[in-house]
């Protein structure tokens, strides 16, 4: 979910994106973390992340995670971007 809100982040960013312009995103926290079922090899998982609080460079962010249409995890985080 984390890797999720990092792409969300740097792609909703305005301005090129190539290699050169690339900001980073860090990780910083994680809240409110529930694991409601378990995961299992071979079970395809579908992030769902949606942004919260958005700034210029902290993001606050709810993902959860679905294997087919079963809520298996969810949480809070937030990342900054620089």
């Amino acid at each position: 979910m984390a890797q999720v809100g990092g792409v969300l982040a740097r792609l909703s960013l305005s301005g090129p994106a190539d290699k050169e312009n690339m900001d980073s995103v860090f990780f910083m926290s994680m809240d409110k973390v529930k694991f409601r079922k378990p995961v299992v090899p071979g079970d395809q998982l579908r992030f769902e992340v949606q942004a919260l609080r958005t700034g210029s460079r902290v993001w606050k962010m709810r993902g959860k995670a679905f294997v087919d249409q079963d809520l298996v995890a969810e949480a809070e985080l937030v990342a900054t971007v620089g």
